[in-house]
């Protein structure tokens, strides 16, 4: 058996999933740019447009996790816009692991995405220690546990109801009712 050589690097972003269809199809951000993660890397807008442009994508896998025995449906488009790599995808649903990461994703136990990469040219602040990547040769985008970016995050599955927040629902009601307080300053 021939071993699939593993991206070099990865990097995890929260899944903004605008909805997630009944087909498995489901859209985000793979990447944010202009962000320092955990690792103390930041992306540059246009890192990933040669290797969007080489591999569109077809080339880019959708894994599990990282596993490259793990894929889990196709990307659909892949674009590079001011907030960072927007992602469109379907997963797989004839595949057992993607109607679990279907699932998961419903119940928001799973909104995390990652890219792997290799680093084709970065810079680093030696007084901060960031790394700006500027290009980024991008191998595939997996659907995670754990993001690098921690406060990205799913906000709304479709068919499945916002979590429950009290505070922002009297504000709601405060606002529809045409009330207005000085504690929340809504109307």
């Amino acid at each position: 058996m021939t071993a699939i050589p593993a991206p070099e690097e990865r990097k995890f972003t929260g899944l903004s999933v605008d909805a997630v269809e009944a087909d498995g199809t489901f859209s985000g951000y793979a990447s944010l740019f202009g962000r320092v993660d955990l690792g103390r890397d930041l992306v540059e807008r246009g890192a990933f447009s040669a290797a969007l442009a080489r591999r569109g994508p077809a080339g880019i896998r959708m894994l599990f996790q990282h596993d490259p025995r793990e894929p889990i449906g196709t990307w659909t488009a892949l674009r590079e816009d001011a907030r960072g790599l927007h992602v469109r995808g379907r997963l797989a649903t004839g595949v057992a692991r993607a109607r679990e990461v279907l699932e998961l994703m419903r119940g928001r136990a799973l909104d995390g995405l990652s890219i792997g990469f290799r680093t084709v040219r970065a810079t680093t602040d030696r007084k901060t220690g960031v790394r700006r990547i500027l290009e980024a040769d991008l191998w595939e985008i997996s659907v995670v546990t754990f993001p690098m970016l921690p406060d990205a995050r799913i906000e709304r599955v479709k068919g499945t109801a916002p979590a429950a927040d009290p505070e922002r629902l009297v504000r709601t009601i405060r606002r529809a009712a045409g009330l207005f307080t000085q504690q929340d300053g809504t109307r």
